[in-house]
């Protein structure tokens, strides 16, 4: 477990899984470290190897293209937005030597919380290579309040002067808080949106007058909770229910529960937010260059080719001149994004401008990921198997701790031909807590949005995340903040917003407002 590679889309390395030696550990503890339980009094489901390789193998969505496997209430951009907030909340580069020898003890590991370190780093004093220089004094030999954001090279008729790619050093590494973030373009991309955010937010901080060396710190405090605001009401109530956040916030979470510090709940690491895997497209609407109908089609494989760390973003390296299509020096201008084929940014795109919906939330996950490259086989499997490797209760184990109300049933988890391999091996009634919550949204949900386990465990574990760090809206605050910057809706912050206010929707068409 401790050196496996965790791929497509948006695990990798890092040492972030703990090990079921150490979860064992941890169980009993208020506040339990990194990583721990939410129902560690629950018995752990053991299954054999070939009874998940059969429900795996069941997963795969037969009609990847079929727009009847849309999910219309989430735009595409959710699902890399998602990856985005997973490697916020779980950066951990301790040893697993390391935390087993000393595991209870919270200060050696980073808590997880919604602060943006994967963007900011330890600051401009403790990570100066992601900043700008500070032209307003010392003749530029500090760094400044910005964000440094890294220019594109020119390919066919894309011209101009594009800082549309992340920072990269010499040889393409990207130069960012998390490299995790540079896997494949559409997290790069969303990445890149958060770096134009904060400059944006600096800017606005100059012109209103704020001292030079105040505005760091409080473009930090505003992007940070209008990101944590987004999060909670634009991205989990998306995906589970409108008013879940003020419902938990009013009644209290019941289940992630801690005393001071927040861990990270492998119920939910493991199992509730991997639901993002069933929302991945096999293909995209990327920009008007890479669309089905255009050059090519946005596939899983060219949007992970196309970074510095799974692909071929070399950095001096590559050859000079640059033969495209790879390898590159840096991320190629025919390449950039454009924000209305992932966001709703208008009500209705142009004729021609593609909108990508994301797959629904449900038990089927597209080919590419049941055959990773390498060896990396089937990310479903892989997930399965992690639940059974940390000893995760069942779903109905963890339905009847919560007093659900109406659980799934053996019938309608039996349903579809997923449901009836799980039938034959007894899984419909003592069920793997992921394909569990992936089938309780489909039965429950319409694969729009989470079923009743699902959604209360998502929203409560982000809920606790903002409300356990000390420099949160939601601490210093309380519930009643609201946004402050401009939107659509005043009090409210959408990611759409965020990306009007970057105001860089399509670069390569000239679009920076709408």
């Amino acid at each position: 477990m401790g050196t496996e590679v965790n791929v497509h889309p948006g695990h990798g390395k890092a040492g972030r899984q703990p090990t079921r030696q150490f979860l064992d550990t941890l169980s009993g503890h208020d506040d339990p470290g990194m990583f721990g339980r939410m129902f560690p009094t629950l018995e752990p489901l053991a299954v054999d190897d070939g009874p998940l390789h059969e429900l795996a193998d069941a997963m795969k969505d037969p009609n990847p293209g079929d727009p009847a496997g849309n999910n219309a209430n989430v735009p595409a951009g959710f699902t890399y937005l998602g990856q985005f907030v997973d490697h916020d909340i779980t950066l951990d580069l301790t040893s697993f030597g390391e935390k087993e020898a000393d595991p209870t003890a919270v200060t050696n590991f980073r808590t997880p919380a919604l602060d943006l370190d994967s963007v900011y780093g330890l600051g401009p004093d403790g990570s100066r290579h992601l900043y700008a220089r500070n032209s307003a004094s010392d003749t530029g030999k500090t760094p400044g309040p910005k964000l440094l954001i890294g220019k594109t090279v020119n390919v066919d008729d894309i011209t101009g002067d594009h800082r549309n790619d992340l920072p990269r050093n010499p040889e393409g590494f990207a130069l960012i808080g998390d490299h995790r973030n540079d896997e494949n373009l559409l997290v790069a991309q969303t990445h890149l949106a958060m770096l134009k955010f904060h400059n944006k937010v600096c800017d606005q901080l100059a012109a209103s007058g704020k001292p030079q060396g105040e505005i760091f710190e409080e473009a930090r405090r505003i992007v940070t909770w209008h990101y944590q605001w987004m999060v909670l009401h634009d991205f989990v109530e998306r995906i589970t229910e409108k008013g879940i956040v003020a419902k938990i916030l009013e009644q209290g979470r019941r289940f992630y529960r801690f005393k001071k510090t927040p861990y990270m709940p492998v119920e939910f690491s493991a199992a509730v937010y991997r639901l993002g895997h069933s929302m991945v497209r096999q293909v995209y609407s990327h920009n008007r260059i890479f669309t089905p109908g255009g050059l090519a089609p946005a596939t899983l494989d060219l949007l992970f080719r196309f970074t510095g760390l799974s692909g071929g973003i070399i950095g001096d390296l590559a050859p000079n001149p640059i033969q495209p299509p790879l390898p590159l020096p840096v991320l190629s201008s025919n390449w950039i994004i454009d924000w209305r084929r992932f966001y709703q940014i208008l009500p209705n795109n142009p004729p021609g401008v593609g909108f990508n919906p994301s797959r629904k939330i449900d038990p089927f996950v597209v080919p590419q990921l049941h055959t990773l490259p390498g060896d990396g086989g089937s990310l479903p499997f892989r997930n399965l198997k992690r639940g059974v490797l940390l000893g995760l209760p069942s779903g109905q184990d963890v339905a009847k701790a919560m007093k659900i109300k109406n659980p799934l049933t053996p019938a309608e988890i039996s349903k579809g031909t997923d449901g009836a391999v799980a039938r034959k091996h007894g899984l419909h009634e003592h069920t793997p807590l992921w394909y569990y919550i992936l089938k309780e949204a489909e039965q429950r949900g319409g694969g729009e949005r989470l079923g009743p386990v699902g959604a209360t465990l998502l929203a409560e574990v982000f809920v606790g995340l903002v409300h356990g760090d000390h420099q949160s809206y939601l601490w210093l605050k309380g519930k009643s903040w609201k946004p402050t910057l401009p939107s659509q809706v005043p009090g409210e912050f959408t990611m759409a917003d965020l990306l009007r206010f970057v105001g860089d929707i399509s670069p390569i068409d000239g679009i920076s407002t709408v």
